[in-house]
């Protein structure tokens, strides 16, 4: 007779109910767009309406004055993706002059940075609004583009998976006349790619789901990202007079980081393995 593993039945037991307290409350919402205004405020807890109605989804489509959430969405998706780009852009050369290029106070440039990186992002808030507002990028994509390109534990994944790439292949390359961009493009980066895809994932999700620095550097209504947008929402559909409508918002705002997550999943998974761009 099979000898039953008493550890493994708990720790999906334990996986089962941490499921199970997320996934209610989302569902819970999900199902509370889909309710009207009176079965909000006159039922009590029930995780399905009992009438199943889109008029919420109506109104916030036909929206496009005071809560323009398609606007919103569409903003966010364009900084989320710039954002993205010019992060894998970036946490790939550093990494690759801080792995592979030498140069006096390399380390102890790295390590202080890595360092000062270690302090709370809100330390940073009023400096950096102050530099935003300088260099005249308040309600402007540029302010949530921009700052956090160079985030130092990207930097630090990239270095660190560069390092387990041989040398040879730079001393290779170098041999054929290769300089050190050519070694980075033709070489490196191939090599590099499921670490940039980790990263590149998680900088958008990033992007996408930043909440108080957006609140911070936008007062435009029709540039604001659907973060920002959603604490108005909250004034404007408050007070138990538009819940449905503010679940809905919530909802569509959730769709796009969860298809990528549905398309991207693979490649997520492969990406994992920090070594697998490194054939032996």
């Amino acid at each position: 007779m099979k000898k039953i593993s008493w550890s493994k039945y708990s720790a999906y037991l334990f996986l089962i109910v941490l499921c199970i307290i997320w996934a209610v409350p989302v569902i819970f919402g999900i199902t509370t767009s889909f309710r009207s205004q009176t079965e909000v405020v006159s039922v009590g807890f029930r995780l399905l309406p009992v009438n199943w109605i889109v008029d919420n989804y109506v109104a916030i489509l036909e929206n496009t004055s005071t809560a323009p959430i398609l606007r919103w969405l569409m903003n966010s998706l364009f900084i989320a993706t710039m954002h993205t780009i010019l992060v894998v852009i970036v946490i790939s050369i550093t990494g690759y002059g801080y792995s592979r290029m030498n140069f006096k106070g390399r380390d102890t440039l790295f390590f202080t940075l890595l360092g000062i990186s270690f302090f709370p992002g809100v330390v940073n808030l009023i400096p950096s609004y102050k530099i935003i507002d300088a260099l005249g990028w308040v309600n402007t994509a540029w302010a949530m583009i921009i700052p956090g390109l160079a985030g130092m534990g990207n930097i630090f994944l990239v270095r660190q998976f560069m390092k387990g790439i041989p040398k040879e292949l730079d001393e290779s390359a170098r041999v054929d006349g290769a300089g050190d961009f050519r070694i980075y493009y033709s070489v490196i980066l191939p090599l590099i790619k499921p670490v940039l895809i980790v990263c590149g994932l998680f900088s958008f999700t990033g992007s996408w789901n930043d909440f108080l620095w957006p609140v911070i550097v936008y007062t435009d209504v029709d540039k604001m990202p659907v973060t920002a947008g959603l604490l108005l929402l909250q004034d404007i559909y408050g007070n138990y007079r538009m819940i449905g409508q503010l679940m809905g918002s919530a909802i569509l705002a959730i769709i796009p980081t969860l298809l990528l997550f549905v398309f991207a999943q693979k490649y997520f998974v492969q990406s994992i393995n920090l070594n697998s761009g490194i054939k032996g």
